[in-house]
């Protein structure tokens, strides 16, 4: 494998996608920033929307921007975020946190299971999601929560899967992509091996949204969120998207009611009566700016279109880790992602004994930003539409002065808040 520069930048120079990072506020040029699987770039297009959102619409129409856009917003962006994953643009809406929307799901999941006595999640999933699934065990009278273990620390195979869903399964609770190793699963096969058993599946695609070029109906899924903060470039918490299967809609309970979702909000009646369709798992009034972020990089990612993110990403993670086999592996760095890029998403995680050290090392000296998951993984987020592959060279040739030089030991016992 050539690590040379001029083979990074050969590699820029045949990007089909390339002329997307200038769309981007990047204020310091020499700071390579890998870590959009936590937090996305900038839009330059967000800036102008929302300068627009508060002046124009808010400031000067006032309230009556509910009914110049507002109010349609939740399904009007939902309905363009639906193309990025393959599902109909009446099956998401954008509302809420992950977290909530996430225990919408898994709520209406467990209440359309009556008398089944477990859900299945496993061990690579993001510990909020766990602990939301045991609330919903908890008031549902579902009995209990099974987490399997992954063998490796990376994967979960099928066949694990396979063998604890049975008849007394409610639902199968999973990311889709695994927030420390990047490992993903096949929605189809997974969904299908839930199905044979009657179980319902609630994925979780804050890691794969933007990143992979995901098909929910050709999987024939039932419930999904995730987050619009990552590969969508939404902004620090923006809210995020909930899709239902169109089918489900009429058959779902939202377990948390408000006035978003009633069929008439505004005949404040005291008597609730559902709306149709994906309105039904709204609740109540959106953080309208908030959400009006999410929009423009929804829309630069389906101009780009995921089938060529996807191929970037792959190209991406996939010379990442030949750097990793050449480069660092020699210096102490294990792998914490599949090799096989069928199954790895658009992150790459490195261990080291000195892996915290060694990321406070990059952010403070050596001008590299990515994040630390513990208990030792370094996790280099690589965002197809403004990661070049010559800062992906320049951050490993970075990484390895860290290390050689021993500049990390200045941050030996360093502990964080946010990471």
């Amino acid at each position: 494998m050539d690590s040379s520069r001029a083979f990074a930048e050969g590699l820029d120079s045949e990007d089909e996608l390339r002329e997307f990072r200038e769309r981007f506020v990047i204020r310091d040029p020499e700071l390579i920033y890998l870590d959009g699987n936590s937090l996305g770039r900038l839009p330059k297009a967000t800036q102008a929307r929302l300068q627009a959102a508060i002046e124009a619409e808010w400031g000067e129409r006032l309230i009556r921007g509910w009914n110049e856009g507002w109010y349609e917003a939740n399904l009007r962006i939902g309905g363009k975020l639906a193309e990025l994953i393959g599902a109909e643009a009446d099956e998401v809406a954008i509302a809420d946190s992950t977290s909530v929307n996430l225990y919408k799901a898994a709520m209406a999941a467990a209440l359309a299971r009556p008398g089944r006595s477990k859900i299945i999640t496993d061990d690579l999933n993001f510990p909020s999601d766990v602990y939301i699934l045991r609330s919903v065990a908890r008031q549902a009278g579902v009995g209990e929560v099974v987490v399997l273990k992954s063998p490796d620390g990376v994967s979960l195979p099928p066949e694990q899967l396979e063998a604890a869903l049975d008849g007394d399964t409610a639902f199968l609770a999973l990311s889709h992509t695994a927030f420390k190793s990047g490992f993903t699963h096949d929605l189809g096969q997974v969904t299908r091996l839930a199905h044979e058993v009657g179980a319902l599946v609630v994925w979780d695609m804050s890691h794969s949204v933007g990143a992979i070029d995901a098909n929910l109906g050709d999987a024939g899924a039932d419930l999904a969120v995730g987050c619009t903060y990552k590969y969508l470039n939404g902004g620090p918490g923006s809210p995020a998207f909930l899709y239902v299967r169109r089918d489900l809609q009429g058959e779902l309970t939202n377990p948390i009611t408000g006035w978003f979702s009633q069929e008439q909000p505004f005949e404040m009646s005291l008597n609730y009566r559902a709306a149709a369709g994906m309105r039904r798992f709204l609740t109540g009034t959106p953080p309208t700016l908030s959400m009006l972020a999410v929009e423009p990089g929804v829309d630069m990612l389906r101009e780009a279109g995921m089938r060529r993110v996807r191929a970037k990403s792959v190209r991406q993670t996939t010379y990442l880790v030949d750097l990793w086999r050449e480069r660092l592996a020699p210096i102490g760095f294990s792998l914490g992602s599949p090799e096989d890029p069928a199954v790895r998403g658009a992150h790459v995680s490195l261990g080291h004994e000195h892996s915290l050290a060694i990321d406070q090392a990059l952010i403070h000296e050596a001008g590299v930003l990515p994040d630390f998951r513990p208990p030792d993984n370094i996790r280099l987020g690589l965002s197809p539409l403004y990661t070049s592959f010559m800062e992906i060279n320049e951050a490993v040739e970075r990484l390895v002065h860290v290390v050689t030089e021993k500049r990390y030991e200045a941050y030996t016992g360093s502990t964080l808040a946010v990471v």
